[in-house]
């Protein structure tokens, strides 16, 4: 087991508090592919911290008249 205890793997419901989101809301990012990277082991669904943290950082935005290239937030 990797003694780096930095990141975690999260399930989907405790991802989607990390995120800030309705459980169904990341769920339906996954579906349609403009949310974070996920792993699949099996029927389960986890997400690295990691990648969580990256893909907030990429969506960081300097002010609101900036064009939303991911889309809006259904």
């Amino acid at each position: 087991m990797p003694t780096d205890t930095a990141h975690r793997r999260l399930r989907t419901p405790a991802a989607a508090e990390y995120l800030g989101y309705a459980k169904s809301t990341l769920e339906k990012r996954r579906v349609t592919g403009d949310g974070p990277p996920f792993i699949r082991l099996g029927r389960v669904i986890v997400y690295d911290t990691r990648d969580l943290d990256t893909w907030l950082a990429s969506r960081r935005r300097h002010s609101t008249s900036e064009p939303d290239v991911f889309g809006s937030a259904r």
